[in-house]
């Protein structure tokens, strides 16, 4: 396979089932709720981890794809850069859902968690072969066990997932990484900016409340 279209494919993430449409319909149900947070934090994860590897590999960034074992760790930090974002959103998501009412905590934590998982299930066939799916699970019924759903879920002190998971998994030195920290974190605050404003404006919260009261 020649680099151009080898580096086509591999920037080609997630293109199948987790591409971002410019929808603008009203988010008033659950499926609309996890199709949302599933292709943003998609378009999310590749934004900032391709972003992130341009910046640091300079010219040298096409010629990486000519590289199965780099390539490899992309599939790789993407599958964990992705369940991060998840993570983050639809935690966010979910609180916002609720901003004004006061559910049920355990419907609550069953509804973000059926959420979460099944965007990973639905996505599973993009995901690395070494991404562990239930330990992704676990990690996440714990952070929502922990979540405080009335403050810092609510805005972006609830991203914090997702810029760790970015340094961590990407494939670059350690030795550059520790300059990294706050660039990154920057890159993908601001990324994150522009997906909770479209969110907000979209999200038909009383629909929305109405089906959670209402789930099985």
């Amino acid at each position: 396979m020649s680099l151009t279209r080898k580096a086509a494919e591999t920037l080609r993430v997630f293109t199948d089932r987790l591409s971002v449409r410019r929808d603008s319909e009203p988010i008033g149900t659950l499926v609309s709720l996890q199709y949302f947070v599933s292709t943003r934090s998609a378009f999310v994860a590749q934004k900032t981890l391709y972003g992130y590897l341009k910046a640091r590999m300079g010219t040298r960034y096409p010629s990486m794809f000519e590289d199965d074992v780099f390539l490899q760790s992309i599939n790789i930090a993407k599958s964990h850069i992705f369940a991060a974002c998840l993570s983050d959103l639809t935690i966010y998501a979910l609180a916002q859902a609720w901003t004004d009412a006061s559910p049920d905590e355990a419907a609550f934590r069953k509804a973000a968690l059926d959420c979460f998982a099944g965007a990973l299930s639905e996505n599973s066939e993009e995901l690395s072969d070494e991404f562990d799916i239930d330990d992704s699970i676990v990690i996440f019924t714990v952070r929502i066990g922990q979540t405080d759903w009335k403050k810092d879920a609510l805005d972006r002190n609830n991203f914090t997932a997702s810029p760790r998971a970015l340094v961590k998994w990407a494939p670059i030195a350690d030795a550059h990484k520790k300059y990294d920290v706050d660039i990154v974190d920057n890159s993908i605050s601001f990324a994150w900016s522009e997906v909770r404003q479209n969110f907000l404006k979209r999200l038909d919260r009383e629909a929305l409340q109405q089906e959670l009261r209402h789930a099985p």
